[in-house]
């Protein structure tokens, strides 16, 4: 069974959210699925992205694949390099330190935008 991380749309006409779900890759869209993940809406300004970091992770070193949308996603919360480190070896306090490292640079860019 092939697993796919992809977004699953709720909400009404017009403002769509959208969870986050581990699912095989035949079901339909909003069809079954294995597990919730997470949850994205992008009618909130920043767009509002709360994700299981754990889970996710331990999907996507299952052999999960991410679809395009979700693969964005996951690289602008940082899931995509505790991917990247783990697999290049590191330990679980390296992994955090790299992760904290990235995320204080990414909000100094931003505050450094507004």
């Amino acid at each position: 069974m092939a697993v796919k991380l992809r977004l699953r749309r709720d909400g009404r006409r017009h403002h769509a959210f959208f969870h986050l779900v581990a699912a095989d890759s035949r079901s339909p869209r909003d069809g079954r699925f294995i597990e919730k993940l997470g949850f994205y809406n992008p009618n909130t300004h920043p767009a509002e992205i709360r994700f299981d970091h754990e889970r996710v992770l331990y999907w996507l070193k299952k052999g999960a694949q991410p679809t395009e949308t979700v693969r964005s996603l996951l690289s602008r919360e940082g899931i995509l390099l505790k991917l990247h480190l783990w697999r290049k070896g590191k330990t679980a306090e390296e992994i955090e330190a790299a992760y904290q490292a990235w995320k204080s640079q990414k909000t100094s860019q931003t505050t450094a935008r507004s």
